[in-house]
């Protein structure tokens, strides 16, 4: 990919292509971290120069987390717990959920086919991509959701939208994951499945990272969706 032109605010990175964008990737970090975190991921993609894909990479707000002691820190949702019945942030959810919709919306009026965004995110920012994707009332070309789980699966079927009928997903995570257990990616697996979403799983001998073979998977499922 040629070079890019990077746009930085308070709010998040664009990456802009050298010719007129196309399709939008929307990139979700995971906690504690800020939207600079998978930037550099994108010039390892060798995706075509001609691709037209216009990178954005979101900064979460700096809230408290019960989960690291209250401390502050980037979180798209507070975490309350890792266990399965850990209470959910449905409230924080949401919010961030509104965030990525006029991230969305925006796009869109810009002239972009919802069908040419993608919806990607690293652990809680791969969470709140899932959450959103399956509420989108268009759809979309699809979601990048790398080492992370479907949070508040039991409303999912009810909340969820029609346009977000075999939603395609790339579903990736490591299988030594120290962080969000390799078993959530396996039984989001399944349940992305049970909604009927058309889910390419991917496994890899990795913790709570990216890997060079994930990388390239992600590049190859970009072509195809973009």
């Amino acid at each position: 990919m040629t070079a890019m032109k990077r746009i930085d605010s308070a709010l998040e990175i664009v990456l802009e292509p050298a010719a007129t964008a196309t399709a939008a990737v929307i990139w979700l970090h995971g906690l504690g971290a800020d939207g600079s975190d998978f930037v550099p991921i994108v010039p390892e993609l060798g995706l075509p120069s001609d691709a037209g894909i216009r990178f954005i990479f979101p900064h979460a707000a700096v809230r408290p987390v019960t989960l690291n002691g209250g401390y502050p820190m980037r979180a798209w949702y507070d975490i309350r717990g890792l266990s399965a019945d850990a209470p959910e942030d449905a409230a924080g959810l949401r919010a961030a959920a509104q965030r990525i919709d006029a991230y969305i919306a925006a796009q869109i009026a810009a002239g972009l086919p919802s069908t040419r965004i993608v919806l990607a995110g690293f652990s809680q920012g791969g969470a709140v991509a899932l959450h959103c994707a399956l509420r989108q009332p268009q759809p979309l070309a699809g979601v990048i959701a790398l080492s992370t789980y479907l949070p508040r699966y039991a409303q999912a079927a009810a909340e969820r939208h029609a346009a977000s009928r075999a939603l395609p997903v790339l579903l990736a995570h490591g299988r030594f994951d120290q962080i969000v257990a390799f078993k959530w990616g396996e039984d989001t697996h399944r349940e992305l499945a049970a909604l009927g979403c058309a889910v390419e799983w991917k496994a890899y001998p990795m913790q709570h990272e990216v890997c060079a073979e994930e990388l390239a998977d992600i590049a190859a499922w970009l072509r195809r969706r973009l």
